[in-house]
């Protein structure tokens, strides 16, 4: 059984620095309080950690 990732954006991106817009764009997160559902992959695993301070991040079934 593989486990997702629910994460929501909970910080605005104004005066962060271009790649963590980049990151936040590549996991679907365009305005605060969106939330979106991801595998739990190293890759993106790597996304969430770039952008820990601007996103909430919980493991789902």
């Amino acid at each position: 059984m593989a486990k997702n990732l629910k994460i929501t954006q909970i910080k605005s991106v104004i005066s962060e620095k271009q790649n963590q817009r980049d990151t936040l764009r590549s996991l679907g997160l365009k305005r605060i309080g969106q939330t979106v559902v991801r595998e739990d992959t190293l890759a993106n695993r790597g996304y969430v950690r770039t952008v820990a301070h601007l996103v909430e991040v919980e493991e789902i079934d």
